[in-house]
């Protein structure tokens, strides 16, 4: 469900959704509250961040999820067109619709944070205006990836953007132009740069719901790794690790021992100090990917595991083995087979108890110490400092893995990976073929990414992450459906498949806004 005032709110804001009450048109076109004060600034900027995620469109659309089969009573049709790269028709909490909304939303209050702070004139609301900026790159960071094709040298001169927005809309029918994937990073990137220095953790009470200086720097690595900047990436990544990374990231072996129960491992997990941002949502991600029936026809499933990601050897142990807080919950039950990680809480808001109608909601940390580090380890892959991305590998292998070690060499992963037959529809590896607009060399550069890719994989099940990497490195994503406990493939999304840029939602195409090929 959600809320119509809100909805309406956007609505009115964007004018990109088709309009038809006379009522509502004959409002004046710009009702807000008008932000006037230091105190208004500083409110209207916990608004700033999305109230919707990406994760559960991403990680459906990824090769994190196979079929179970027709026969599985627990899927909708919203969850169907997603899995199978379908234009999205459906209204769900966690559909396209809503990403593009809520992403907007968190602009508009960005922007109007910003005209207040230039309208007050206040130089004391500096740190408050970094945090507007970021916060606005942030949205548009995820529209893009969302809505765009990867950002790439080659074509994202011509390549489809989305719209950004840096002034508050005041008037009733704005026109918008997508422009191309390339001028919406430069101006993600001028609004990260132009931020990064105002930004203080100071000014909040608890810096963890905000985007606090080393979220800050976190989201400017992660987006520079993106941009191909891998220098940059290197750079803002070493901001927030310090010299002693070991000593911030998560504690994996105190995470297992946490009673295995959705709500106590995954309250730990968000509670954790490795979590650098921590945001509510609207989504219903903690119960499909909980130890619960919903969802269950299209998951992580143990085949999937013990084929591609959690079950697999890798470059120092025929038998890797992960603190037991995966392996103890793979499901095999009649129409259950979950493989899962349970990082996010199952909440439900009520907006009306005796309906028995409300929210369901999650908790979810969009940056950590851990994620930080495999940005940075992929980042030296990139530039070829091999000993360095193996320092960073090696320090999140021995943090994660409780037998085995985690430690390897480079000779190791090479032979390793030199060994691992290509994944193909027929025979599934976790070796894919890595089809990248840039250059990838052959040999030690090609194995270290593989290994940093697998290790990210597993790190950030659940997240959508994965699906960034698929469209990044252009691979191919069979989509695997299981009759009679054989998987066949149904579907394939090919390198530059125009599917991984996710549709534009329908109201939005009726309103005037250029579709995404297909």
């Amino acid at each position: 469900m959600k809320n119509n005032k809100k909805i309406l709110f956007v609505i009115f804001l964007f004018s990109l959704f088709v309009v038809s009450c006379e009522d509502f048109l004959d409002e004046t076109p710009d009702n807000r509250t008008e932000v006037d004060t230091a105190e208004k600034v500083r409110k209207i900027l916990v608004s700033a961040y999305p109230s919707t995620t990406y994760g559960m469109v991403a990680e459906l659309s990824s090769d994190n999820v196979d079929d179970i089969g027709a026969d599985n009573p627990y899927s909708d049709r919203f969850t169907e067109q997603v899995v199978f790269w379908e234009d999205v028709t459906e209204t769900d909490n966690d559909s396209p619709t809503y990403v593009w909304e809520g992403c907007y939303s968190a602009i508009a209050n960005a922007n109007q944070a910003l005209e207040g702070i230039e309208a007050l004139n206040d130089d004391s609301l500096s740190a408050e205006k970094g945090e507007a900026l970021i916060a606005r790159a942030y949205a548009h960071f995820v529209l893009v990836n969302m809505f765009s094709k990867h950002y790439n040298t080659q074509s994202s001169n011509t390549d489809l953007g989305v719209p950004y927005l840096e002034t508050a809309e005041t008037t009733l029918n704005p026109q918008y132009d997508r422009g191309s994937v390339s001028e919406v990073y430069e101006k993600i990137n001028k609004d990260i740069e132009t931020a990064l220095p105002l930004i203080r953790d100071d000014i909040y009470d608890v810096p963890k719901y905000h985007f606090n200086v080393k979220a800050a720097y976190a989201f400017a690595a992660r987006f520079n790794l993106y941009y191909e900047n891998w220098e940059k990436a290197k750079e803002y990544a070493t901001k927030v690790l310090t010299a002693n990374p070991s000593s911030l990231l998560r504690d994996w072996e105190a995470q297992s021992l946490v009673v295995r129960s959705q709500l106590p491992a995954s309250t730990a997990f968000y509670e954790d100090t490795s979590n650098l941002l921590t945001q509510a949502y609207s989504s219903a991600s903690g119960v499909h990917f909980g130890a619960y029936y919903t969802g269950s026809r299209f998951n992580h499933t143990s085949q999937l595991s013990d084929r591609e990601s959690l079950g697999v050897a890798l470059p120092w142990a025929s038998n890797a083995g992960l603190y037991p807080y995966y392996r103890a919950f793979v499901y095999n039950a009649a129409n259950l087979n979950k493989t899962l990680f349970m990082k996010m809480p199952y909440l439900f808001e009520y907006t009306d108890a005796v309906a028995g109608i409300g929210f369901s909601k999650t908790i979810k940390s969009p940056f950590t110490y851990d994620e930080t580090l495999m940005v940075r380890a992929e980042a030296n892959v990139m530039l070829k400092d091999y000993n360095a991305a193996l320092e960073d590998l090696n320090t999140f292998g021995g943090n994660y893995y409780n037998y085995g070690g985690g430690i390897t060499t480079i000779d190791q992963i090479n032979t390793f990976y030199t060994g691992v037959a290509y994944s193909t529809e027929d025979d599934a590896t976790q070796k894919k073929v890595l089809s990248p607009k840039f250059t990838v060399e052959a040999g030690t550069q090609e194995n270290m990414l593989h290994y940093t890719l697998q290790l990210r994989r597993i790190l950030t099940m659940h997240d959508g992450l994965r699906w960034f990497d698929n469209k990044r490195y252009g691979m191919v994503v069979p989509r695997y459906q299981y009759t009679d406990s054989e998987p066949i493939v149904v579907d394939v999304l090919t390198a530059d498949d125009p599917r991984k840029a996710i549709q534009l939602p329908l109201d939005v195409i009726s309103a005037g806004l250029t579709p995404n090929p297909r």
